[in-house]
């Protein structure tokens, strides 16, 4: 593992966040078509059927020319791994899992929990869902789901997970352990249709600026994102921090009703083409609640797909700034096709380009800096002309050159505007030792939490730091589960022990917008963001 791909999943395990329930960055670029299946492919359920399917799939669909009978013999997985990264196979779990993530909605009581020694710790509680209007709350520990015991015991998160979930209209027992409660309480409760916002945060981060945070590109995001305006409006916003860091994406046609909140009509947001794809044009219509006011969006390396797509159009049209560090990479459109068992494929069958023409799908064939090297020869040869860039197989690799002069590149993702270095003082081994045990999480949910409540925290939020106590406490109860203490590294890592154990603090009490309140106190891509609001 590449030592840059390793130093991002400590910093994703560090905030400690669950970003996208059940989403990986290779398959979560769907069409909006969804779930088709050719008339003449059958719905296999063998793996012999379902091989044949596939390659009757790729021979109709596929973005690029490929010799699919050459695959015939090949497993699945393998089969697929012949195409790009990005075709795969879901077994129907995972299916189910993305198509509701992403639709927006799903159907049970609405908690989020934590399994703390092998106990269902509810650590939060869906507002207006079943659970909500029940009486459950942050804290309870669930000690049976019906007649099932499920305190004490191990089972994985998909057991507890299937025995809590259910269809709207069905009933449910759960029987919790409350603090400060002498006997166990018994709630009945009905299952329902919870639904799921995919705006982790928005509110007013100074006086003008509204700050606000996309999880994911999901069903409800053109409506989520369209409500939360019409109330930070009404508190003065005029300029908005966007914040789609660490959102792999989701459906298309979400980034572009998206992309239609803050531009005017008839502007070109993105178009498709692929092999047995016609080129597709994706236009604004107007009328968005943000067309007019400065805007600043932030991305990261974990920023993808239908991410990309909206900071490629803001970059593009020159709507805005785009802030931190080169996107993921992902320019490739999945369409999905369903089996009869619940699995599915997601198979490629398009490339996407930004309104100059940009494609940033990164290189899967050869070596991202062999590609840079290759083309800085043929540049410095006077090989390539600008005349014949989109003609040529490097095309992605190009820069395009804006109307007033400058450049922007394509390919290996979106670069900002405004390039924020990634901080990785305090990261070493012996703080990676305490994310990888579940330390911090586990510290927070079984002593920090009863030390604190929501309304301190959120009074004192700009100024709240755990106690040298809590510190002491927190070390003592590393070494309690065997973790070695490394003074040395301990002295590195102590400051970003501190803000961990603060920000999990936050998340506990008071859910991702406390969460993200608390983090962009410092965040320095928030501050590149305020000062360019404030002086352009």
């Amino acid at each position: 593992m590449k030592k840059s791909t390793r130093l991002n999943l400590l910093i994703a395990l560090a905030y400690c966040v669950t970003l996208i329930g059940g989403m990986f960055l290779g398959f979560k670029f769907l069409k909006d078509q969804g779930f088709q299946v050719e008339k003449d492919v059958r719905y296999a359920t063998t793996e012999e059927g379902k091989v044949e399917d596939i390659i009757h799939l790729i021979k109709k669909k596929y973005v690029d020319e490929v010799n699919a009978d050459s695959l015939k013999h090949l497993p699945i997985d393998s089969l697929l791994h012949q195409l790009d990264p990005h075709s795969v196979y879901l077994p129907p779990t995972e299916a189910f899992e993305l198509a509701e993530d992403l639709d927006g909605n799903f159907e049970g009581v609405g908690v989020e929990y934590y399994i703390l020694n092998d106990t269902l710790l509810v650590t939060n509680v869906l507002k207006d869902g079943p659970a909500f209007s029940s009486g459950i709350k942050p804290g309870d520990k669930i000690i049976k789901v019906d007649t099932n015991v499920v305190s004490g015991r191990f089972l994985p998160r998909s057991a507890m997970m299937g025995k809590i979930k259910g269809k709207k209209g069905t009933t449910v027992q759960l029987t919790v352990q409350r603090q400060g409660v002498a006997n166990p309480l018994l709630f009945s409760i009905k299952r329902g249709k919870v639904e799921l916002s995919s705006i982790d945060a928005a509110y007013m981060i100074n006086a003008e600026t509204a700050y606000v945070r996309i999880g994911k590109f999901g069903a409800t995001t053109d409506a989520d994102f369209a409500n939360a305006i019409k109330t930070l409006k009404t508190k003065g916003m005029k300029k908005m921090v966007l914040d789609l860091r660490d959102n792999g994406g989701g459906y298309l046609t979400a980034a572009t009703a998206l992309a239609n909140q803050f531009f005017p009509e008839n502007k070109l947001v993105v178009y498709t083409e692929g092999k047995h794809d016609p080129r597709t044009e994706y236009f604004t219509t107007g009328g968005g609640e943000f067309e007019q006011g400065k805007l600043a969006v932030l991305i990261n390396e974990n920023s993808a797909s239908a991410s990309e797509i909206f900071a490629g159009a803001i970059q593009d049209l020159k709507r805005g700034v785009i802030i931190g560090r080169r996107s993921f990479g992902k320019g490739l459109v999945q369409e999905q096709f369903a089996f009869e068992d619940g699995s599915a494929v997601n198979l490629t069958i398009a490339r996407y380009y930004t309104p100059l023409g940009r494609s940033i799908q990164k290189s899967y064939k050869k070596g991202y800096k062999a590609y840079q090297q290759e083309l800085e020869d043929r540049l410095n040869s006077g090989e390539l002309t600008a005349e014949s860039q989109k003609a040529d197989s490097l095309m992605n690799q190009m820069p395009y050159i804006t109307k007033d002069g400058k450049k922007i590149f394509a390919g290996g993702g979106i670069q900002p505007d405004i390039y924020v270095k990634l901080d990785t003082s305090g990261y070493n081994r012996f703080y990676a030792t305490l994310l990888q045990k579940k330390i911090f999480i586990d510290f927070v949910f079984e002593t920090l939490a009863d030390r604190y409540t929501s309304d301190y925290l959120n009074k004192n939020i700009s100024v709240f730091s755990i106690s040298d106590k809590d510190y002491v406490d927190f070390l003592k109860y590393a070494e309690s589960k065997k973790v070695k203490i490394d003074t040395k590294q301990l002295i590195a890592a102590r400051s970003l022990i501190y803000k961990n154990l603060k920000l999990l603090l936050y998340k506990y009490y008071l859910g991702d917008a406390g969460y993200y309140k608390a983090h962009n106190q410092s965040d320095p891509m928030i501050k590149q963001a305020l000062n360019y609001l404030a002086t352009n």
